[in-house]
C-alpha cells in the first residue's frame, strides 16, 4: 500500500462569510504529481495556503505523512513552495540563490555547495550556476525557483500556478520539464493551477474544485473521458451537453449526457447502419479554423447548438467553410456518450 504524504480531514476556511474551503476530506500519495484544478475562487490557493501554513484554518486537521502539523508555523512543516513570480535574488547569483535556504539553516559551506550544484543539474541548469537572474530566460528563472525548493529535500513540493507568467509554447515545454523532474527527484508535487490542460499533461491525479470542494477526483483519463458533473464536464476541456427535450429527441431518455467534439462524426447523409448511433441534424452556422484542427458550430433541430471539432487531414478548410448554412447529419457513439449527475441547487 502506497503511503500518504498529506492527508486533510474535515479542513475548512471561512473568510467572515465566506467557505473558501468547506469541509475537505483529501489524501495525496507520496511520490504522486497532484494537481488541484478550478475557477478563481474555487478554493484550490487557500488548500495550498493551508498546507503551507500561510493560512490557519476555521476547521479540520493536516497531516503531512503521520505528523499533525495544523498548528505549526511554515518553517516547522517538512513543505516547500514555488510560487508564480519566483521570488529571486536579483543581486545574487543563481549558485548562491539556491543556496540561500541551506545557508539560513546553517549548512555548512562545502555541503551547502555540493547539494546546491545537484539541484541546478537536477533542473538543467549544472553550467548556469555563475550567471545573475537578469541574464536567464523565464524559463530557466522558473527553474531556479524549483532548484532552490528542491535542494532543501522536502517531503512535499507545493506549486501555485508556477507557470502563469511564461508565454504559451515555453509553458508547454516547462509542462513536459517539471513532470520530468518529478519523476526523477521523486518528491511528491501539489500543483494549483486553472489551465485544465497543464493538470492533464502532468498529474497523476486531478481534483476539481468548485466553491470550496471538490467536484470530481480522477485521473487525467477518467477525468476527461468520464466527467462526473456538468460543471467538470464544461470546465475541463469543451463539451456539449444535452438535456430535457434535447436529450429525448436525441439520445431517446431523459438526463442530462455530454459528448466531445472529437468524438461527433459529420456528413451530408445519415450512413446506413445507425446500429449503436446517436443521430442529429442540423444547419452549420459557423465555422472556425483552428489551425490542426476545425471547429463547426451545428444548430441542431431537436436542440441547442453544438460544437464538432475535426482534425484538418482529409478536408481542406476551404471545404469546411463551403458547409456554412448547409444541412449536416451528425453521429456519434452512443458509448462516447457521458451521462451526467444531476446537480441540485
Amino acid at each position: 500500500m502506497t503511503a500518504t504524504a498529506i492527508s486533510l480531514r474535515g479542513l475548512s476556511k471561512h473568510f467572515d462569510q465566506v467557505r473558501a474551503v468547506d469541509e475537505l476530506d483529501l489524501d495525496v500519495a507520496d511520490g504522486e504529481f497532484f494537481s488541484m484544478l478550478g475557477p478563481s475562487g474555487s478554493g484550490k490557493t487557500t488548500v495550498l495556503r493551508l498546507v503551507a501554513g500561510f493560512e490557519e484554518p476555521t476547521a479540520g486537521r493536516i497531516l503531512l505523512g503521520d505528523e499533525d502539523v495544523t498548528s505549526k508555523p511554515p518553517f516547522a512543516r517538512d513543505v516547500n513552495t514555488v510560487f508564480q513570480d519566483y521570488a529571486i535574488f536579483p543581486h545574487m547569483s543563481v549558485l548562491q540563490n539556491v543556496e540561500y535556504g541551506l545557508r539560513v539553516k546553517k549548512v555548512g559551506k562545502a555541503e551547502r555547495r555540493k547539494r546546491a550544484e545537484e539541484a541546478l543539474a537536477t533542473v538543467r541548469l549544472a553550467e548556469y550556476g555563475g550567471r545573475r537572474p537578469n541574464q536567464l530566460s523565464g524559463g530557466q528563472r522558473q527553474r531556479v525557483a524549483l532548484a532552490r525548493a528542491l535542494v532543501n529535500r522536502p517531503k512535499v513540493l507545493l506549486l501555485d500556478e508556477p507557470l502563469g507568467a511564461l508565454d504559451l509554447q515555453l509553458r508547454r515545454e516547462m509542462q513536459i520539464e517539471l513532470k520530468a523532474i518529478q519523476r526523477e527527484v521523486g518528491i511528491t508535487f501539489v500543483f494549483v493551477t486553472h489551465d485544465q490542460e497543464e493538470a492533464l499533461t502532468m498529474s497523476d491525479r486531478v481534483a476539481v474544485f468548485n466553491e470550496g470542494r471538490i467536484e470530481q477526483l480522477a485521473t487525467p483519463v477518467e477525468l476527461y473521458e468520464r466527467p462526473a458533473s456538468s460543471f467538470v464536464a464544461g470546465f475541463v476541456g469543451t463539451s456539449n451537453q444535452l438535456s430535457g427535450a434535447a436529450a429525448r429527441a436525441v439520445v431517446g431518455e431523459d438526463g442530462t449526457f455530454a459528448i466531445r467534439p472529437e468524438k461527433i462524426r459529420m456528413s451530408a447523409e445519415a450512413p446506413a447502419d445507425t446500429t449503436g448511433l446517436c443521430v442529429a441534424r442540423g444547419v452549420v452556422r459557423e465555422v472556425v479554423y483552428l489551425g490542426s484542427s476545425t471547429s463547426s458550430v451545428v444548430e441542431l433541430d431537436d436542440g441547442p447548438t453544438v460544437t464538432v471539432s475535426h482534425p484538418n487531414t482529409d478536408t481542406s478548410i476551404d471545404a469546411a467553410v463551403e458547409r456554412r448554412d448547409q444541412r449536416v447529419v451528425l453521429t456519434w457513439r452512443r458509448d462516447h456518450l457521458v451521462s451526467l449527475e444531476e446537480e441540485t441547487a
